[in-house]
């Protein structure tokens, strides 16, 4: 199953925006599950997520900064079992 989320052009600020809010959900939730995690295990796989979405943000924030014209967006969930 697949759906589409996002697919569009967009002025670079609604980019970042954009992109901004859907990373932060991510780092929402593994800091909600580093919160109720008692497993060290998982909470330094949680911490590392959370820099790698943190810097990911930088990188494209960055890259989209250095653009004048729109942004295109294609985001999509596939769902598989």
């Amino acid at each position: 199953m697949n759906m589409s989320i996002i697919n569009g052009s967009f002025n670079p600020k609604d980019a970042i925006e954009i992109l901004t809010r859907i990373i932060h959900i991510k780092i929402e939730f593994h800091e909600a599950k580093i919160h109720n995690s008692q497993n060290e295990e998982d909470i330094k796989m949680r911490e590392k997520r959370i820099k790698e979405l943190q810097n990911y943000l930088f990188e494209m924030r960055s890259f989209i900064q250095q653009q004048s014209q729109k942004i295109t967006i294609n985001c999509s969930v596939e769902l598989t079992s």
